[in-house]
């Protein structure tokens, strides 16, 4: 092989390999709902969970809670995917029995109480791909008013498992046991 080929061909990989390495390190920006998670116990000190939900955390950005999660309208409970609780014990929701499992969670709004929903459809986005048939348990739980309006949905577990939902003034209070 003549020198100038070979330099040729080698500028040629150096070049490829430098612009293969660029592009590979051009990270997306941050979710406009970024996704988040809660789990019981909340310690992080604590590795044996009894429940885990990872969802979207949509904001008010100026709009209404109304237009976002409109009462007597199944939402999916956050943004983006479908929320997704893991049970990794059987648990009693607001009365009703669940087994261990992953499944997803939507909710139907309402002025006075919330439905929950818990699907064994997973991987699927908002509830656009939504089956009745696969529903395992639906639970009705009061809704509250607070005091203090949050921008972002928010979803935590008490010290005693209960799981809290909150959105603008809005507060539903699941108990889990």
């Amino acid at each position: 092989m003549k020198k100038s080929t070979f330099i040729t061909t080698i500028a040629f990989a150096f070049v490829m390999l430098l612009t293969t390495n660029v592009n590979a390190q051009k990270f997306p920006g941050l979710d406009k709902s970024p996704m988040d998670a809660a789990s019981h116990p909340s310690d992080y000190k604590v590795s044996d969970k009894a429940v885990k939900i990872v969802y979207g955390r949509p904001q008010l950005n100026g709009r209404s809670l109304s237009e976002l999660a409109p009462n007597g309208k199944q939402w999916r409970t956050g943004a983006n995917e479908a929320a997704e609780v893991t049970f990794y014990k059987d648990m009693t929701v607001a009365g009703t029995k669940i087994k261990a499992g992953t499944y997803t969670m939507s909710a139907i709004p309402g002025e006075k109480e919330w439905t929950l929903i818990f699907n064994s459809d997973l991987n699927v986005w908002g509830n656009y791909f939504y089956k009745e048939a696969n529903d395992i348990a639906r639970v009705t739980v009061p809704a509250t008013m607070g005091d203090e309006s949050l921008e972002a949905f928010s979803i935590m577990f008490d010290d005693k498992g209960t799981m809290h939902m909150g959105w603008d003034k809005v507060r539903v209070a699941v108990p889990m046991n």
